[in-house]
């Protein structure tokens, strides 16, 4: 059974008079395990793509499917729960808490859902040594670098044991060296912990290591299939 399936996945917002279809009739399926990317250039519907598997948005029209659950016709208070249950993200821009330490950031979503004690703090720290933080776990978001921060978000992404992480440009804001870390670290949790990632992104060194790449233009995928060495190839060939 395949982790997320989308058929037929349209989505329209209404500005002013005017229709605006960010995606038309989008079919997508991801199995467990996997490490793909998706690319488009700006406008081309990416960002609404992961906002609906994230269930951050709903669809107009279409199925969604989820580990099986068709989702795609909850409403909104439905979706959070099943958001917080089974789906983890991972933001450029980190959106840490700054009044919390890290420990606290890592945490912080499974006590919104009251989530508490020894067995939580003790699953915090077990997930804070498997991204590298143990020596930071007092400091908070100002008191830490770039790589550091990005690393806080990975382990509250995984604190909920979720079954897909999303991951929006997530080596965007940072520097090369910084972003081979965060990319190895997240080959590593695949490989290792069996995370299921989905990234959108523009970094070559990230497409370079999926296993996929789902390329998105005008709100309708127009490649699925490509490995991402012939992608990333395709990128390298136009560029000269």
């Amino acid at each position: 059974m395949s982790l997320v399936s989308l058929k037929g996945v349209k989505k329209s917002y209404q500005l002013g008079k005017t229709e605006v279809v960010a995606l038309k009739g989008v079919d997508l399926v991801i199995e467990k395990g996997e490490f793909t990317v998706v690319m488009g250039p700006s406008g081309s519907g990416k960002t609404t793509l992961l906002n609906i598997i994230g269930c951050l948005d709903r669809a107009s029209e279409g199925s969604y499917r989820l580990d099986g659950e068709e989702i795609g016709h909850r409403d909104f208070n439905d979706l959070a729960e099943v958001r917080n249950r089974k789906i983890g993200f991972i933001f450029q821009n980190f959106n840490l808490i700054p009044v919390l330490n890290v420990i606290e950031n890592i945490e912080f979503p499974c006590v919104i859902r009251g989530e508490g004690g020894k067995e939580l703090r003790d699953r915090v720290l077990a997930v804070a040594r498997d991204v590298g933080l143990e020596p930071h776990l007092k400091h908070k978001p100002d008191e830490l670098s770039g790589g550091q921060r990005q690393r806080v978000a990975i382990a509250r992404a995984l604190i909920t044991q979720p079954q897909l992480v999303l991951a929006d440009e997530p080596t965007a804001n940072l520097d090369s060296a910084t972003s081979d870390q965060i990319i190895d670290l997240m080959l590593a949790l695949n490989r290792d912990k069996g995370v299921t990632f989905l990234f959108s992104t523009h970094d070559p060194r990230v497409m370079e290591h999926a296993r996929r790449v789902v390329r998105i233009h005008d709100g309708a995928i127009v490649d699925g299939t490509d490995s991402a060495a012939a992608d990333v190839a395709r990128m390298h060939a136009s560029a000269h």
